[in-house]
């Protein structure tokens, strides 16, 4: 297999893996909004007015994060702000740490308080520097297979071919 094409297959299983993540995790919360309001409360850091709308937006961005790198289409962008996404909960995770908070992050469901030894900060935040490298590469190298992008990229047209 040439380069080009083993590179290609890498970026799709990286694009399907974080849609797949993003869908997962968008649809839990979506599901289930008393227990994001209740995971995004419990990292005390914004107003509660504030809460309430990322509670309320954040299922729904994540979807859509999802469907688009799912389809492939707009891959570069969408994995551009999967990545800011990511920065944002690993900070949070992070800071709840240094602050000594004892909290489930919510990521995949659940989240608010739990018990100090019920803690995985360091699971939590490598399990999302490893998402954040999926986005990465897909940033540097957004194309792959079975895309929309590619599908919608305009190609010139040879002579004898039709447009």
């Amino acid at each position: 297999m040439e380069r080009g094409r083993i590179l290609d297959v890498i970026g799709t299983l990286a694009r399907l893996g974080l849609a797949a993540v993003w869908l997962v995790s968008g649809t839990i919360k979506a599901v289930d909004p008393d227990q994001t309001y209740i995971a995004v409360r419990a990292y005390d850091v914004l107003p509660t007015g504030v809460v309430s709308v990322v509670a309320t937006v954040l299922p729904f961005l994540e979807l859509a994060l999802g469907v688009l790198l799912l389809i492939g289409l707009g891959t570069r962008a969408a994995a551009a702000l999967a990545a800011v996404v990511l920065v944002v909960f690993i900070a949070g995770v992070v800071q709840a740490w240094a602050r000594g908070l004892s909290i489930d992050c919510g990521c995949f469901g659940g989240g608010g308080q739990v018990a100090p030894d019920a803690t995985a900060y360091g699971t939590e935040v490598l399990r999302d520097v490893g998402f954040l490298l999926l986005a990465g590469w897909l940033i540097v190298r957004p194309h792959t297979l079975f895309a929309l992008d590619g599908r919608l990229e305009s190609r010139p047209v040879r002579s004898g071919e039709r447009n």
